[in-house]
């Protein structure tokens, strides 16, 4: 149940109008979170430009959306695994390869690293050891995706632990029970 209000169109302001038309071309909608982070006009910009900045990087989209799929899964946000699952759909993802994304595993092995970096960073809170970040270079990682990895774990554990605290009412399809096999 939504702890804080959604602002609608109706009810923004002219920044916020615009950032919603921004988000609506790209999407096709206004999710239930960028409408409850428009609260603070401020938070909300800061969310989308980022968004925006992160998909102009080097990692590609999958691996963005797979790394996307496992913090959610481990921070507990339901809101985020269902946004998540459709948009790796979106971006061509399969269904075994989204499911490997939300248990944190793939059989690719430069992408399975990368999930097990991004597994350490969470169970450490960012406290990794060298060899952890050396694994990375090892596996093909230059130090450009590296700092975006991190950057991208930081910014999906934020809109998870707002649409938790929140209750952000889901609008995205949602998503099956998850089945490790």
């Amino acid at each position: 149940m939504p702890r804080i209000k959604m602002i609608e169109t109706d009810q923004a302001n002219c920044q916020v109008k615009n950032l919603y038309q921004e988000v609506e071309n790209n999407l096709g909608m206004v999710p239930n979170m960028i409408k409850a982070m428009a609260n603070s006009p401020v938070v909300a910009s800061a969310y989308v430009n980022f968004w925006n900045f992160m998909g102009k990087g080097v990692l590609p989209v999958t691996l963005r959306e797979q790394i996307s799929l496992y913090v959610a899964e481990y921070n507990g946000c339901s809101y985020c695994i269902s946004a998540h699952c459709a948009l790796s759909k979106a971006a061509g993802l399969r269904e075994e390869e989204v499911r490997d994304g939300r248990i944190g595993q793939s059989p690719d092995v430069k992408t399975n690293t990368a999930l097990k970096f991004v597994e350490r960073i969470l169970e450490t809170r960012g406290a990794v050891a060298t060899e952890e970040v050396t694994a990375l270079t090892e596996a093909g990682f230059s130090d450009e995706e590296i700092t975006e990895i991190i950057a991208l774990i930081a910014f999906v554990t934020f809109s998870n632990y707002f649409n938790n605290a929140t209750g952000t009412a889901n609008d995205f399809p949602k998503a099956s029970e998850l089945v490790a096999s």
